[in-house]
């Protein structure tokens, strides 16, 4: 909660001082464009907006896991560790309340560690020494070295002073202690604001494991051929997904017979989620290649033919009127006025399933996948292995994201005539 509050505070800061700082020292030749508001040529992407989101969600990553490439100033309050010492009174039969100290050395899960050695001190109730890594809690019998144990009728009664019973709990400066049914201590040291590295590790642990991953592979294959056999499950499916989907989407826009007969069929496959259909998928053809392949067809198919649909759906009628008159046959109208005006709509279909295809990828590698990056991410998720899972996520959207870059290019460069009547 605390980092999207912080992410909204950013964004809004960082707009009125762009807003007011950045773009009232250049000159905005947007403003004398005849339409502006509505007009989707006015609109294009802030770069300074970009850059300054991308380094926000990077800082933020960077300050609640500790990175040493974020600054120290901006670090949130990580973790306790070091040695933790509270005092606990003790009551027995017969002999009166005692005071002990305890000394908890909390150290960094992972590394070596040694119990503190301490003084047994005087009285009955002798202090006592443990360890506990950070973010766990541990519990600690006190009475194992008392000279009266529970035998005797022992049992804590308070907490640096503070009165404590099963079930209740004591805040010190070093973390809760709480109290079991039983009556046994559990220390939890303060977590801080910072998340654990086998939840969220630092950006320098995912690109260290990125480097090792490149170098010498995982799961004896290398990073790239995880991610090109990724590719080529996408591409494949994508491309036999358009093959079919784009004629399908033209014969339902220019036929009824065809609009009425595959629209029931297209409709409702169209909100089913390929995820749904792995079992199904499985038992016709089974966990090779061809299954994923076919997963990602129908992920794709749906969504080229509704995109072709509504692009020949939308083609401006007065073009078609004009065709006509003069003289133009049914394969010509269908050749310069109706294919050009609905590759737009093509297009942007083509985006959106591109983006659902590499969303089911992984999906389909965790079926007995030998390579790919959904494979990879989903072994490692089984060893908790969270800089890998990162990776491979980060590595999914780049790959993505390029993807989609590449077909605004194509479009821009094939289909320059969009936005215009």
């Amino acid at each position: 909660m605390i980092v999207f509050v912080l992410y909204a505070a950013i964004f809004v800061a960082s707009f009125f001082i762009v807003k007011f700082v950045v773009q009232t020292a250049s000159t905005d030749y947007t403003s004398l464009k005849t339409v502006t508001f509505g007009d989707e040529s006015a609109v294009t992407p802030n770069r300074i907006a970009s850059v300054i989101s991308v380094l926000t969600i990077f800082l933020l990553w960077g300050a609640f896991t500790g990175s040493s490439m974020v600054p120290g100033f901006l670090h949130a309050p990580g973790p306790f560790k070091g040695d933790a010492t509270f005092t606990y009174t003790a009551e027995a039969e017969g002999v009166d309340p005692d005071d002990a100290t305890v000394t908890v050395r909390v150290f960094e899960v992972g590394t070596e560690v040694d119990v503190p050695v301490v003084e047994p001190g005087d009285g009955w109730a002798l202090n006592d020494a443990d360890t506990v890594g950070a973010w766990r809690s541990g519990l600690i019998r006190v009475d194992k070295n008392d000279a009266f144990g529970r035998s005797e009728g022992h049992k804590i009664v308070a907490v640096n002073g503070q009165p404590i019973a099963p079930g209740q709990s004591v805040q010190t400066e070093f973390g809760r202690i709480g109290m079991s049914p039983k009556g046994t201590l559990n220390f939890e040291p303060a977590k801080g604001w910072q998340m654990e590295p086998i939840w969220l590790p630092p950006p320098e642990a995912v690109i260290s494991r990125l480097g090792e991953i490149a170098s010498d592979g995982y799961r004896d294959s290398t990073l790239w051929e995880h991610l090109g056999y990724s590719l080529f499950r996408v591409i494949v499916g994508f491309f036999f997904g358009a093959l079919v989907g784009i004629p399908l989407g033209y014969a339902m826009g220019l036929s009824n017979w065809f609009r009425g007969w595959f629209d029931p069929i297209v409709e409702f496959m169209r909100p089913v989620p390929p995820l749904a259909l792995i079992p199904l998928v499985i038992i016709w053809a089974g966990i090779g290649e061809t299954g994923k392949i076919i997963l990602l067809f129908l992920a794709a198919l749906w969504i080229m033919a509704i995109a072709a649909r509504a692009g020949v759906s939308g083609v401006n009628i007065t073009k078609v009127h004009a065709a006509y008159s003069l003289g133009a046959s049914k394969f010509q109208i269908m050749r310069h006025v109706i294919v050009p005006n609905s590759l737009p709509e093509i297009f942007t279909g083509a985006r959106v399933a591109m983006g659902v295809c590499w969303g089911t990828v992984v999906a389909a590698e965790l079926v007995a996948a030998e390579k790919g990056a959904g494979m990879m991410i989903m072994v490692a998720s089984k060893f908790q292995l969270t800089d890998i899972v990162i990776m491979g996520i980060i590595l999914i959207g780049i790959i993505g994201f390029g993807i989609d870059i590449l077909m605004r290019i194509a479009e821009k460069r094939l289909v320059p005539w969009k936005g215009r009547s």
